[in-house]
Formats: C-alpha cells, sequence, structure tokens
C-alpha cells in the first residue's frame, strides 16, 4: 500500500518536473523567435544565467497558472462568456510579467502583447505534454478531467454499480440526416453502435416541432400550452420567447406545476446547456436559471468557470473560435460567388454567433458531462447546438452541416471514452428535438412577409415594394372585393377601427401566428370575417400557405384551406383536405394545439412539397423547423440494446411527451434511485 502511494507521488513529480522542462525550452525557443521577448540584458548574459532566468521563469508562471489562475477567473463568472474568453489572454499574459518580475536577479522583458503570446504558447504546450504523459495513467487522466468540471463531490475509487445514464441531444439533426451521416462514413462512431450495441427509433414531434416545446417535453413531461417558439399571450399581454431566461423560468414553473413533479433529472441528475433544468441538482448554461442568484454549483455561467479555470483550455477554444470564424466567411463566400440557391444572409454578428455555439457552446458543455461521468453521476443530460445553429443558415444537407455532424461525432467518442474510466458504468443515450426541413424562405419567393401579406389582407398599409408584388395585388383586390369599394390611388383606404385592431404577426419556423392584441379573448372565424373580410380567404389561397386553424363559433375549431376548404376538426383526418400532404399524425398535432389556451387567433403553416420535403420558412432560414412538413418532425432516439424497446411493435413514438415517460422507464430499469412518477397521460388529458 505505502509502496503503491510512493509510486504515485514519484509519478507525478516526474509529470510535473517534465513539463517544467518543456515549457522551460518553449520559453528559450520564444525568446529565440519575438523581438520584444528577451531573457538577458541587452550587454548580453552567460548560456548558463539565461537558461536559469528561463527555468525561473517558467516556473514561477506555472505556479501562478495553478493558484491564481482559478481564483480569478471565478471573480470573472457574472463576465459574458465571449468576454472572458479574451480576457482570459489578457490574465494570463499578465501572470507571465509577473513571473518574469519574481526573480530579481533576472533582466526578462517582454511587451504586454508579446507577453500575451508567449502566455498562451506556454499554456499550450504546458497542456499538451501533461496529458501526453497522463494517458497511460488513468489516475492522472481523471484527476485531470475532475479540474476540468471543478468537481466537489469526490467519491471513492469503486463507485455505485448501477448504471448510469447519459442523455446527449444532437439539437435539430433529424432521423434521416443521421442515417445518411453513418452511411457516409461522417459519423463513425454513431455507424459503430448502430451495427452493434444501439437501436434507432424515430419519433414524432408534436405541431410545435422546436427545442423549447419538445426539451420541455422531454425533460419535465409536460409541454401542453406551447403553441410555437414564440406566441403573445393575450391575458398577460406578454410575448414569450422559448429561449428567453424569463420566459423559459415561467415554462418550467408551469409544466413542474402541470405534472406535480421536478423533471426526469430530479434523482442525482445533471443538467448542461439546456433550456430548462429537468429538475437536476447540478446546473450549468441552463437558460431557466439564468436570471436567479443561485450559488456557484448552480450558477447559469457556472460551467464556464469549470471549463476556462485551465488556462489551456482557454487557449485551444479561442484558437477554434477563431478558425471557425473563418471558416464560416470563406463558406459564406463561396455560396455568394456561386450564387448557390436558397442562400440567407449570413454577415454581421452571424459568423461569431456560430462559432459560440459550434465551439465554445460544444467545449464546455463536453467538458461537463466529462466531469459528471466521471464524479458518478445517474442521470445527465446535455444540448449540443452546433448542427441547428449552422444547418438554419447553410441548410440541413449542406457541407457546412456535415462538418459540423463530424465534429459532433468526434464529442461523442470523447465522451465515451471518458465513461469508460468512470467510477460506475454508464449507457449512452444519443436523441434529437426535431430535425429541419430545407426551402427557401417565403419572403425570397413572393417578394413580402408573412406580416406583410397579414396587413395587406387586413387593408392595413404596407410597404411599396410589397404592394407591388403579386401576392401585395392579390390580397389588395380581395380587400376591395371584401369591402365593395375601391381602394384610392395613393394606398388603401385608411379607417380608425381597423388601426386599432392592427395584428402582430410572429413566426416560428414555418410556422406562423396572427393574434389581434385588442381583442382580450381568441376570436373566432366569425369575428375575424366580420372585422377584416377579405383576410382568412388572402391566406388560405395563397400559395405559400399549406393550412389555417382558427377558431370557430359553430364548429368549436376549423382548419381552412385552398379553394374555400373548411374542414370542421372532429371531421379532420390525414387523408384528405389540406393535411394530405403533411403525413400521419398531423390532423391529431393540430386538435391538440386547438385545446391551449394560448394558441393564436390564426395560425398558419406553410405550405409543404412532399417531393423534396420542402417548406417555406417565415423566418430568414433555409433550413427550418417550429411546424409541420418535412423532416422537421422526425427526429430520432439512439439507445443501447441493454434499455427496453422504446415503443412495442407496430406503435410510433408520438411526441415529447411519450418519449419522457420513456426515459423515465429507462431510469428505473438501471435499479438506481426511483425517479417518481408524474400524473399518467390519461389524467393529464382529462
Amino acid at each position: 500500500m505505502r509502496g503503491g502511494r510512493w509510486r504515485k507521488v514519484a509519478s507525478q513529480v516526474g509529470r510535473s518536473a517534465t513539463v517544467w522542462a518543456v515549457s522551460t525550452v518553449t520559453m528559450l525557443v520564444l525568446a529565440g523567435i519575438l523581438p520584444d521577448f528577451r531573457l538577458q540584458s541587452p550587454d548580453g548574459e552567460s548560456a548558463t544565467h539565461i537558461a536559469v532566468t528561463a527555468a525561473v521563469g517558467a516556473g514561477a508562471f506555472g505556479l501562478l497558472s495553478a493558484l491564481a489562475w482559478p481564483l480569478l477567473v471565478r471573480l470573472l463568472l457574472l463576465v459574458p462568456a465571449l468576454v472572458l474568453g479574451l480576457l482570459v489572454f489578457v490574465l494570463n499574459g499578465s501572470l507571465l510579467l509577473v513571473a518574469l518580475r519574481l526573480n530579481p536577479a533576472s533582466s526578462a522583458e517582454a511587451a504586454p502583447e508579446t507577453a500575451v503570446v508567449v502566455a498562451a504558447v506556454m499554456s499550450a504546450v504546458a497542456s499538451a505534454t501533461g496529458a501526453a504523459l497522463a494517458v497511460r495513467d488513468d489516475d492522472a487522466y481523471r484527476r485531470r478531467l475532475y479540474r476540468l468540471s471543478d468537481r466537489r463531490r469526490r467519491r471513492g475509487p469503486a463507485g455505485p454499480s448501477t448504471p448510469g445514464t447519459v442523455f446527449l441531444q444532437l439539437d435539430g439533426v433529424g432521423h434521416d440526416v443521421l442515417v445518411a451521416a453513418a452511411e457516409k462514413g461522417l459519423m463513425p462512431t454513431v455507424a459503430r453502435w448502430l451495427e452493434s450495441t444501439h437501436r434507432l427509433t424515430p419519433w414524432r414531434t408534436d405541431w410545435s416541432s422546436q427545442t423549447g416545446a419538445s426539451q420541455l417535453g422531454i425533460l419535465h413531461g409536460s409541454n401542453h400550452d406551447i403553441p410555437a417558439f414564440r406566441w403573445y399571450e393575450k391575458d398577460t399581454r406578454e410575448v414569450m420567447v422559448c429561449n428567453r431566461p424569463t420566459s423559459a423560468a415561467e415554462l418550467q414553473r408551469r409544466a413542474v406545476e402541470r405534472t406535480g413533479d421536478g423533471g426526469l433529472l430530479s434523482a442525482d441528475g445533471a443538467s448542461r446547456g439546456n433550456l430548462f433544468s429537468g429538475g437536476a441538482d447540478e446546473q450549468a448554461l441552463v437558460l431557466s436559471i439564468a436570471t436567479r442568484r443561485r450559488g456557484r454549483e448552480n450558477r447559469s455561467r457556472a460551467g464556464y468557470f469549470a471549463y476556462f479555470s485551465d488556462p489551456a483550455n482557454a487557449v485551444r477554444t479561442a484558437m477554434s473560435f477563431v478558425a471557425e470564424v473563418g471558416r464560416e466567411i470563406g463558406q459564406s463566400t463561396r455560396s455568394r460567388f456561386r450564387k448557390q440557391r436558397p442562400r440567407v444572409a449570413r454577415g454581421g454578428l452571424y459568423p461569431l454567433v456560430r462559432a459560440f455555439a459550434t465551439v465554445v457552446e460544444r467545449d464546455v458543455v463536453v467538458a461537463a458531462v466529462m466531469g459528471d461521468l466521471l464524479a458518478g453521476r445517474t442521470a445527465v443530460y446535455a444540448d449540443l447546438v452546433a448542427y441547428d445553429e449552422v444547418a438554419h443558415h447553410s441548410g440541413p444537407m449542406s457541407r457546412d452541416a456535415e462538418k459540423v455532424l463530424e465534429r459532433l461525432d468526434r464529442a461523442l467518442a470523447l465522451i465515451a471514452n471518458v465513461a469508460e474510466h468512470a467510477p460506475r458504468p454508464y449507457r449512452i443515450v444519443v436523441l434529437s428535438d426535431h430535425g429541419q426541413s430545407p426551402g427557401e424562405t417565403f419572403r425570397s419567393r413572393y417578394g413580402l412577409g408573412l406580416g406583410e401579406l397579414v396587413r395587406a389582407g387586413c387593408g392595413l398599409p404596407v410597404p411599396r415594394k410589397a404592394r407591388r408584388t403579386r401576392s401585395g395585388a392579390e390580397a389588395r383586390a380581395a380587400v376591395r372585393a371584401a369591402l365593395r369599394r375601391p381602394v384610392e390611388a395613393g394606398g388603401e383606404q385608411q379607417h380608425p377601427a381597423r388601426r386599432r385592431s392592427e395584428p402582430l404577426v410572429l413566426a416560428s419556423g414555418n410556422l406562423g401566428l396572427v393574434s389581434f392584441p385588442d381583442v382580450p379573448h381568441r376570436m373566432s372565424k366569425e369575428e375575424i370575417d366580420a372585422r377584416h373580410p377579405a383576410l382568412l380567404t388572402t391566406l388560405a389561397n395563397h400559395p405559400g400557405v399549406g393550412f389555417l386553424l382558427v377558431r370557430s363559433e359553430e364548429h368549436g375549431g376549423v382548419v381552412l384551406g385552398a379553394q374555400g376548404a373548411e374542414i370542421p376538426l372532429d371531421a379532420l383526418d390525414d387523408k384528405s383536405g389540406p393535411l394530405a400532404v403533411f403525413g400521419p399524425g398531423a390532423a391529431d398535432a393540430v386538435r391538440r394545439t386547438h385545446s391551449f389556451a394560448h394558441t393564436a387567433d390564426i395560425m398558419v403553416n406553410s405550405s409543404h412539397d412532399p417531393a423534396d420535403g420542402e417548406v417555406l420558412a417565415f423566418e430568414e432560414q433555409i433550413g427550418s423547423h417550429g411546424g409541420l412538413g418535412g423532416a422537421q418532425g422526425r427526429p430520432f432516439l439512439l439507445s443501447p440494446l441493454a434499455l427496453s424497446e422504446p415503443v412495442g411493435d407496430g406503435l410510433d413514438l408520438v411526441g415529447a411527451e411519450q418519449v419522457h415517460h420513456v426515459l423515465r422507464r429507462w431510469l428505473r430499469e438501471s435499479n438506481g434511485p426511483q425517479v417518481p412518477l408524474s400524473t399518467e397521460p390519461e389524467e393529464r388529458a382529462a
């Protein structure tokens, strides 16, 4: 026992000495290369003196990085992540300048900007050397990852014998995209799992095929009353947006109140990079807690501290960040020169947003999951958003998106490798919250947006460019015919009553929501026709609109389509009428959304071409999701064969709430802490 302890001490001392020696050599090399960094006086000094100066400086820099760095980063937890990433380099350079001054016999000096470069290179080299030496040492590897995650929970060498479960959400990756990527060799880890240890199950989203509705249903068992990604609530007079911290917190509160329990992760769970907590004790980068004042362990930005507490991580991530910005600029420029269609603008801050989603968020979340595995947590749920962000602007099957899938596969492989070093066995479940459907935007095809079309259908002023489009002219003609009065050459008739009822139009992918804020209740078809006689006809007959959902005083609710189609909800099916092209389950999804208290006055779903799976986004996206039509409603569930079948033979897995119950069942099968059962689906429906 004592001999083993001394061997570990000797091994650690040997690794530290090696890292110190490599850092010293690195400093000497940099001093010879960089003109503003020197380790000797202008008169010259002996080689021995220079070597000692480098050794003392490298040692002091290493000690300062180990002792002072975590404290400095902890003080900056409230700084936004992008700013923290930049400050990391300034702080690192400052530590180097301090280290050089600690040797009173040294005349070493460096310009501030050069110190930043030297410190970054030395941190990267030291980290790489330490990692290389620790590869064959499981204890060292485990300790290093503990530092990355700032894990305070210390377990003994033998963890629980029951398996834990890791749920990894690949945001926006559809079932067919995953299969194609595995077959093309883009995702070898996924392909290997499919051939040996895992099964792939598609599932069908609700009408609102987006992360807010899907993830809330998966983590908390209820996504009731979420009609879209953004919607207007007449009772509170607020626009709810799923990725807004205050909205996310309120949606989570409502879900917990409806189900009566904390969520999927309420028993020894961790939530990483999600919109919602799932009831986890450990939360980092979780949007629903971003506005709260909590302890450091549960603060939303705690994950950034866990990651940036190692300066080498900041260097590596920053280099990848810059490379990703350059990659996006190059890909966007190539797309523009080749005049690819469809295409949306990708300038402004988008390259930075993309780099944050595909590099910073990925690195921080993966590091947090690695720490959770080595801490032996029972259930971990993490969201990787990289593909979804790129596919929105480049297209779900573009070359740009395929490159992101390759990097996500490497992240899965890394997590699987770390799981082998964990103190308990782990089962890795990979899933997605929705897919993405390709297609050009509604505006690019017709020359005006949904909001302008709605205003034209109401007889309200629209921009001259929109008035000149065919859709705008047809809408104005419909208004004239409905009102049986001409429109003056200068523009539309102006009526104070109409100004008071100007609609609020919101978009969620290819799903549009039209609300009239001055009416306190959900308007009926009859009320809308009385106020705006041409509006519903204009929308329903537009070639870019698939169908409308409105409340009806006579039938309760109706779906409207082209050429006067009007089908009551109780007579609605998937085989005929406006919903026929949207596939199985569309009618049930529409009926469910109609029952929500905050469904908009008019729900507008774009047209869909089943031949190529295209939809028309009401937002500026060429890969979109949020409504019905195409691959956006067909995500996947990749689960180990050791777990039970998600659903029985011949049955479909429908809705995020059903996925929640499947994941709960799998947690119970692991014989770990029992997750409390929520109210049964039948009771909730009642």
